[in-house]
């Protein structure tokens, strides 16, 4: 039976949601596997809401094997990163399939052909709006569970992809660190030390979290952000997020948040460095299977109160603090935390595997890598000698 791929309207709830559903429905028997929340993707993929329309375009594909959805994909033509860096690239992101090759190449094709139209000579991903979305393909580490913020895919994914063509451009490493039993004193006079010498401040962040008003929280939150983006400019595909992006992340972030989890270090009044993590969300996105009302509500609730995994989101340091020691305060705060909440493990997002600064965050502690993720690149003129075959 042909394979035939349709461009769903990005404007069309009901079509988006076949778009996002087909996910869950992939993975619905797979332990590994953490579902998108729909509203999260409804909101990530309306250009009322997601401010990067502004400077990116985006398409969206069902590929259909009679009625049924066997495969979906995006792609955006992100303007802005590349204008900073000189390329011609079209990003791919929600990339999903059945074990079905043609599928992939159906999907594909309408990518080649979008991304020729444009100009464009190389399509790379998955890649998607910003930093803060999932990004790489998951090519090693697929008996780990995933994590809110990383993609879960099969094994034939990777070679579905090299059928195509398709060759590394970046690799991210993610660990797995067990948290001590014990408060380390050695870190913890070293943060103390670092505070006094330099005159920093740790922000109240439980102080934050109880008001009802949670404005400050999130002003807070936005000046991570503005930190984020000046820490992160120069890391691969990065684009920084615009006022309007780093508003709606807050909104987003003060949901989860934790202050044993998170923490800023302030000089003169001032973020200059951040650290901020999250219970992990598998229970309750296997639950919600897309939501958490209703059925992932307990489960989240659970989560919130009982954490025994975290996931470290984010870490960002402002380029004049940088080897200061702030960083330091963060993990003290971080590890103090956990370990009063009874996390037992910590598990880093995808870090860069040429990003040392951040690996070595946790040399000094019980780690160990446990996936890789890939950003694959193509040249739109070899996926079309592909398809053609």
């Amino acid at each position: 039976m042909n394979i035939i791929t349709k461009e769903i309207d990005i404007r069309s709830t009901k079509q988006k949601k076949k778009f996002f559903k087909f996910l869950i429905d992939l993975y619905s028997k797979n332990p590994h596997a953490a579902p998108n929340l729909y509203a999260d993707e409804m909101d990530e993929f309306n250009p009322e809401v997601n401010d990067a329309f502004r400077f990116c375009e985006c398409r969206m594909f069902l590929a259909y094997k009679g009625k049924k959805i066997v495969g979906r994909i995006a792609g955006i033509w992100h303007k802005h990163v590349n204008e900073k860096n000189g390329t011609k690239q079209l990003r791919f992101t929600r990339f999903d399939t059945v074990d079905d090759f043609e599928v992939t190449k159906s999907l594909f094709k309408r990518l080649a052909d979008w991304a020729k139209e444009l100009g464009m000579e190389e399509i790379i991903g998955p890649m998607s709006f910003s930093d803060l979305n999932e990004e790489g393909m998951l090519i090693e580490g697929f008996d780990r569970d995933s994590t809110y913020q990383e993609i879960y895919n099969n094994a034939y994914y990777v070679e579905h992809m090299k059928k195509l063509g398709a060759y590394k451009v970046v690799d991210w490493n993610s660990y797995i660190i067990k948290v001590p039993n014990e408060r380390d004193e050695r870190l913890s006079r070293l943060a103390e030390y670092v505070q006094k010498r330099n005159g920093y401040e740790v922000a109240d962040v439980y102080k934050l979290a109880k008001q009802r008003d949670k404005k400050p929280l999130r002003e807070v939150i936005i000046s991570c952000l503005d930190v984020m983006n000046e820490a992160f400019e120069n890391l691969y595909g990065t684009s920084p997020l615009s006022e309007k992006q780093k508003k709606r992340e807050a909104d987003t972030l003060v949901q989860i948040f934790l202050p044993e989890l998170a923490c800023a270090v302030l000089k003169d009044g001032k973020v200059i460095c951040y650290g901020f993590c999250m219970p992990t969300m598998l229970e309750v996105m296997h639950k919600g299977k897309g939501r958490i009302i209703p059925g992932g509500l307990i489960p989240f609730i659970k989560t919130m109160s009982h954490p025994k995994v975290a996931d470290m989101m984010s870490i960002g340091i402002a380029n004049e603090h940088k080897n200061l020691g702030a960083v330091s305060i963060i993990l003290n705060h971080i590890l103090e935390g956990c370990i009063k909440l009874g996390v037992r493990y910590l598990e880093t997002g995808p870090e860069l595997e040429d990003n040392l600064n951040v690996q070595n965050l946790w040399k000094n502690y019980d780690r160990q890598l446990i996936k890789k993720h890939r950003c694959w690149g193509i040249k739109v003129a070899d996926v079309e000698k592909i398809v053609n075959e």
